[in-house]
């Protein structure tokens, strides 16, 4: 299949567009507007904004995630109350969601993004949209027909891209936050670290998010044994070059990442699509496994994995990206459990260790 048309060129053409046309709508008609004209005309005029931020200007701020819902919710009251009797909050609630899932859409057809980050996306959007719409509703009645709305309207709708031009041009440094996940495993530590140093391929995944497209480990490579040899942690995505920092065999192995692979694989009805958010977004900066002897054999293993996302308001994706990355570090856990488990039972039992 083919796109309707190169997202790059989409911002381009459609803000013109939607920016005049919005306008003429709200401040030439006197009729009120419907349902659907109301939620087209906001998720048009959205689409074309979200397109100027992520495809021009690479931005995934404030703007984005947390500006334009509210707008989404605010101005679908004035646009759907104006000229209009009072409605009902359940209504408006109910215009500002078809325009919220609109966008949505249109952000598919586009090519202009994937479901898995929509599906990240949409609590808070829908949340922000909801607080929109009650602010529209409680404010509505004061200018409803008056031309405060409009100034109002139009006031929002010029204001996201000057904040988003403003957020390219002064990019904040992203924090490295640090995720730890720990697995006993009963084994001890001398026969888990071959496979914390070199983990054999592993099964295809059975969580819902890498079956999605999110990036995995598939398994890992090594030049060599200790520090400042190179090693490859091979993704989904792709291979994501090391460089042990640490060789403490059997307790510590610590590695610098030097490049990260895409972070994931988008479902799209487009196939393949490449959203700038795929790459420089998401970036891997170290990782380590301590291996901490029990008693009876036994052997806890804790994976740290230390990360940056250049998505804003971090702390709502740093809940997704935490997630993530603890889904990472079982899937490889459970992998030197298994194989470890495995090698320390045959040779309790004396059969040669076949992995």
């Amino acid at each position: 299949m083919h796109r309707l048309i190169d997202p790059l060129l989409l911002p381009w053409i459609l803000i013109p567009v939607v920016l005049l046309a919005g306008a003429y709508l709200y401040l030439v008609r006197r009729r009120a507007l419907g349902f659907l004209e109301t939620a087209v005309l906001i998720a048009v005029m959205s689409l074309a904004l979200i397109g100027f931020g992520v495809m021009s200007l690479r931005t995934y701020g404030w703007t984005i995630f947390v500006a334009l819902p509210f707008f989404i919710g605010f101005g679908s009251v004035l646009l759907y109350g104006r000229n209009a009797p009072a409605r009902p909050f359940r209504q408006n609630l109910a215009v500002a969601s078809s325009a919220l899932a609109f966008v949505g859409a249109g952000l598919l057809l586009f090519a202009i993004e994937g479901a898995i980050c929509l599906i990240m996306a949409a609590p808070l959007a829908f949340v922000l949209t909801l607080l929109g719409v009650a602010l529209g509703v409680s404010l509505l009645p004061r200018f409803g027909k008056s031309l405060s709305a409009p100034a109002a309207f139009l006031s929002l709708l010029m204001a996201a891209p000057l904040l988003m031009g403003a957020e390219a041009a002064a990019p904040r440094r992203a924090p490295i936050y640090e995720v730890s996940t720990s697995m006993v495993i009963q084994a001890p530590p001398e026969v888990i670290w071959k496979y914390v140093v070199v983990l054999p391929e592993l099964a295809g995944p059975e969580e819902w998010i890498f079956r999605a497209g999110v990036a995995h480990p598939v398994r890992t490579e090594i030049d060599g044994s200790g520090a400042g040899v190179s090693r490859r942690c091979i993704l989904s995505t792709g291979p994501m070059p090391e460089t042990i920092e640490v060789w403490d065999e059997p307790r510590l192995l610590r590695f610098r990442v030097l490049h990260s692979p895409p972070s994931m694989r988008e479902l799209s009805p487009w196939g393949a699509i490449h959203p700038p958010h795929l790459e420089g977004f998401y970036v891997s900066r170290r990782g380590q496994f301590r291996l901490l002897p029990l008693s009876g054999g036994r052997t806890l293993v804790v994976g740290t994995s230390w990360y940056q996302h250049g998505l804003y308001p971090a702390g709502y994706w740093r809940l997704w990206s935490d997630w993530v990355v603890h889904q990472v570090h079982l899937r490889v856990l459970k992998g030197i459990k298994r194989f470890s488990e495995k090698e320390a039972l045959e040779h309790c039992s004396g059969r040669p260790n076949i992995v």
